[in-house]
């Protein structure tokens, strides 16, 4: 008999549709397939009150994958609001909150991408650079894009000590990017753990080996065709089945 394969919970996203006037709950398909080419069965978690429906439901998870958005409320980490700051809707953040603490309990395997990593760092007591423009260098690159057009690329540098090296390798992985807000003071337990070649936090990872949290600031789930891509979530995946067993 085949075992099941470990149910990964995801944290939807919740957006309100402007044309229709409709609230939905979204997931892009991307991270389905990922999760799915990985050996991984999603378990989408709407943003919902806690209570027992709630908690009946992630109860069946063996991993978290928190996956990416618009902004996090600057309140959250004690900051006013910039004017380029564009809100997620509060019912999503904190039912991301909320999923976070959960798996902390539990101690789950935790992959958070873009918006994953950084409400990642918030909810462990970090900040955010909240418009990554405002801290231009002369060597800084495109991190955000134009409207319609493709993710821009650059290589991130990573820790060749870290968990991430001993996934996705220790050479200079190539990603997408699509983000203006990066990681500022790291939040509890976590360290940097791989560098875009202007400075910025790309990944991190919990400093306690037992732990396996991963967050990355890129977007993987759209590069799943590629070998070093797809092995986050195959390893999201491992760490899911140990915990299971």
């Amino acid at each position: 008999m085949t075992a099941r394969p470990p149910a990964i919970l995801v944290a939807a996203s919740f957006a309100r549709d402007r044309r229709y006037l409709l609230d939905e709950v979204l997931v892009p398909a991307d991270y389905v397939t990922s999760l799915l080419r990985a050996g991984g069965a999603p378990l989408v978690v709407p943003p919902m009150p806690d209570g027992p429906a709630w908690r009946r439901l992630v109860a069946q998870g063996d991993a978290l994958l928190v996956i990416g958005g618009l902004d996090i409320d600057p309140a959250r980490y004690g900051q006013k609001p910039h004017p380029r700051t564009e809100q997620s809707t509060a019912v999503r953040q904190e039912a991301d909150a909320r999923l976070l603490a959960w798996a902390e309990r539990r101690r789950l395997p935790v992959l958070g991408v873009c918006l994953g990593i950084q409400t990642l760092n918030v909810e462990r007591g970090g900040t955010l650079i909240q418009h990554i423009p405002d801290r231009r260098r002369r060597d800084a690159i495109g991190h955000l894009r134009r409207p319609y057009q493709p993710r821009p690329r650059h290589p991130v540098h990573i820790d060749p000590t870290s968990r991430l090296a001993r996934i996705v390798g220790a050479a200079p992985l190539r990603v997408n990017t699509s983000h203006h807000q990066a990681l500022d003071r790291l939040g509890r337990h976590l360290r940097a753990v791989a560098w875009s070649p202007d400075g910025l936090v790309e990944a991190v990872e919990d400093d306690r080996p037992q732990r396996f949290v991963i967050g990355v600031q890129w977007h993987p789930e759209e590069l799943y065709r590629q070998k070093r891509h797809l092995a986050l979530f195959e390893a999201l995946v491992r760490a899911a089945r140990r915990h299971r067993t």
